[in-house]
């Protein structure tokens, strides 16, 4: 077994959390002129050569071993993403974040009821406490609880499925093959979309309000230069946390993931002004406990 390196890895990680914490930031400049398909398709060219040359300088074979499987897990994982990005374009993105990792209580859900894995009374335990930190966060300060408050936890539950799927459909394969994948789908889909919106186009709020339904729009520097910071973060990002996986154990990387909580509200205070709750930060604090609970009795069973 490979000798694992917590300090490197703990130094890996929150860098690429800090980076993705800054860069997702960054989207409600894109969401204000531009939309959400436009910019995941864009974003796409901007990474796919990227890799192409990483996986070039050794990262590893672009061609998946099973293409169906990487097809399935990319999709998943793709239709998380896209959730995740246009809700930062209409929620505070601590809000957004804290939604997102509720991930590892519907795997721990998932493998259940569709693996038939057994739990304890512990992690039982943790995934009460999660839903309920899941509510504190998503409880609007007006009380006026609507449907788009819970949107950001459907992005975690498609994560929690690409992340099964991962484990289960596509053992084996490379780190290069499966962030190809993971791109190349989310540019189809946004080409997909903006296909849609040019057929049947939508009635476009101005602003960051109609960032999922405004379709293509004539490119412009700021949008180029916000979406190239976007790409950048998300290179830097996944590939600090990939290194963290390689060299850390693996439940240890997965836990200080959840860093990415704070330093995406960090950034938002210093950026937007934008302050959570205190019920939010609480409900962040009872998902991050649930999400350790979790990693840490899973990697003891």
């Amino acid at each position: 077994m490979a000798q694992t390196e917590p300090f490197k890895a703990t130094v890996f990680i929150m860098i690429g959390m800090l980076t993705l914490g800054l860069s997702d930031n960054y989207v409600r400049m894109i969401s204000a002129d531009a939309g959400l398909w436009q910019f995941h398709a864009t974003r796409a060219a901007m990474t796919l050569p990227l890799i192409i040359i990483a996986s070039g300088l050794g990262l590893g074979a672009l061609r998946p071993k099973r293409p169906l499987a990487v097809l399935g897990r990319s999709s998943l994982i793709a239709l998380s993403m896209l959730i995740y990005f246009g809700c930062l374009a209409f929620l505070p993105i601590g809000v957004v974040v804290a939604g997102l990792f509720t991930a590892p209580i519907f795997v721990l859900l998932i493998s259940v009821l569709f693996r038939g894995e057994g739990i304890g009374v512990l992690r039982w335990c943790a995934v009460a406490v999660g839903f309920v930190g899941a509510l504190l966060v998503i409880q609007p300060t007006d009380g006026s609880l609507t449907a788009l408050s819970f949107v950001p936890i459907i992005a975690g539950l498609l994560y929690a499925c690409g992340a099964v799927a991962t484990r289960s459909w596509c053992e084996g394969e490379g780190t290069a093959a499966l962030v190809l994948g993971f791109f190349a789908t989310l540019g189809i889909f946004g080409l997909l979309g903006m296909a849609a919106l040019a057929i049947w186009p939508q009635d476009v709020a101005a602003g960051n309000d109609g960032f999922i339904a405004r379709g293509a729009v004539p490119f412009t520097s700021d949008f180029l230069f916000w979406t190239a910071v976007q790409a950048l973060g998300a290179i830097i990002g996944i590939g600090c946390l990939t290194k963290a996986y390689q060299i850390g154990e693996a439940s240890f990387v997965a836990i200080n993931e959840y860093s990415l909580i704070v330093f995406a509200s960090f950034w938002a205070y210093l950026i937007w002004d934008e302050t959570l709750g205190w019920l939010a930060v609480v409900g962040i604090v009872l998902i991050v406990a649930s999400g350790a609970v979790i990693t840490l009795r899973a990697r003891r069973a």
